[in-house]
């Protein structure tokens, strides 16, 4: 069963069947968020998920930045990602038309971050997700 189904921007509709969010700066004590930190944060994601799934292809997808203070301090400017890190299972049709459609179905491990906790949906999940380009990043595996 799944979660939800996110329309991508090629039109192909995925199924999220497993979805883990997590506050970005949670435990964050010390300094602010700069290039360095999120550098960190944006890194730790793809190799967490990599190590959550390590049989499926994962893609990390490029966070979208914000730059609400330009003073910065010693750590440079103030860089801020958006406030939720998710991971997700999600499948589809197979990408290789020749597979049988019964038999096989294509999966990615996704990794992005959103500004709200809310399990993405239909053709309003975050535009980075919504932009993922499926048949060059999934893989065809066998039910």
């Amino acid at each position: 069963m799944s979660l939800s189904h996110v329309v991508l921007a090629s039109g192909r509709s995925v199924e999220l069947t497993q979805v883990r969010m997590e506050s970005t700066y949670g435990g964050f004590l010390e300094g602010y968020p700069c290039k360095r930190i999120n550098d960190m944060k944006t890194e730790g994601l793809r190799r967490q998920a990599e190590q959550d799934f390590p049989a499926f292809p994962v893609h990390l997808v490029p966070p979208v930045l914000a730059y609400p203070d330009e003073t910065g301090g010693a750590f440079g400017p103030v860089e801020v990602l958006p406030s939720v890190l998710c991971v997700g299972f999600f499948r589809s049709t197979a990408v290789d038309p020749g597979l049988d459609p019964v038999l096989h179905r294509s999966v990615l491990v996704v990794a992005w971050f959103q500004a709200t906790p809310v399990v993405p949906s239909g053709e309003d999940a975050d535009p980075g997700l919504r932009g993922i380009d499926w048949d060059a990043l999934a893989e065809d595996d066998a039910l």
